[in-house]
């Protein structure tokens, strides 16, 4: 097997995560728990992106975090690409109804892209710190500290009114609700998608030990020194 050829799981997996979860997101949870409409927090992208850093870890513990950092930023690339180009897709195919206009898709795409790559990037760091000591360590507080970053960087660029010079904003996302949609607090209805979002991410974080263990397990390879 040629050197470029060990890395291609890697960079198919991120790239279908990324791809899956750009298409996910316009897809909001249908359901109720209580007087809680999923929907008004959840995307079903929310339960694929992050796996992103179930990929990201696994090369850092294979390859170490070099090609780590490699297979980021063909994330990185995928998940611009996608904000820009699946949402007029979705809409010319009547799987989403209501269009995008092109300045607010380049505001998304300027959040999903640096939302992810410093995520990303962060977790190789974080992992790469704790890759000694034991097993669980450094693929759970490096996806906690990467899906903070994300979570933040994303939603935040995407619809706070302070980044607002960066494109049009969201008038439905900056409106007033009720936090969570049930709560006596208010607060812009982006920040009640940002922190279901973010409490999907933690409890995929701890499940994708499962596997990340299982697969961990199999390679006799030793972790790489840091590099």
């Amino acid at each position: 097997m040629n050197s470029g050829s060990k890395y291609l799981p890697f960079v198919a997996a991120m790239a279908l995560v990324v791809v899956a979860s750009n298409i996910l997101v316009q897809f909001p949870m249908q359901g109720q728990v209580g007087s809680l409409a999923l929907a008004d927090v959840l995307t079903w992208g929310a339960f694929t992106y992050p796996f992103s850093f179930l990929v990201t870890d696994l090369a850092n513990r294979r390859y170490g975090p070099k090609m780590a950092r490699r297979i980021v930023f063909v994330g990185f690339m995928t998940a611009v690409v996608c904000s820009i180009v699946i949402p007029p897709v979705l809409f010319s195919y009547g799987l989403i109804p209501f269009d995008t206009a092109a300045a607010r898709l380049a505001r998304i795409a300027t959040a999903s892209g640096a939302a992810f790559l410093t995520a990303q990037l962060l977790d190789v760091t974080v992992f790469n710190w704790l890759r000694r000591q034991s097993w669980w360590r450094a693929p759970i507080f490096g996806t906690l500290v990467g899906s903070v970053f994300d979570t933040a960087i994303f939603f935040g660029v995407a619809f706070a009114a302070a980044f607002a010079f960066i494109g049009p904003e969201d008038a439905f996302a900056l409106e007033p609700a009720p936090l969570f949609g049930v709560m006596a607090a208010e607060a812009p209805r982006w920040v009640s998608w940002a922190l279901g979002d973010l409490i999907v991410k933690l409890l995929i974080a701890f499940f994708a030990l499962i596997p990340y263990r299982l697969i961990a397990a199999r390679w006799s390879q030793p972790a790489l020194a840091a590099g």
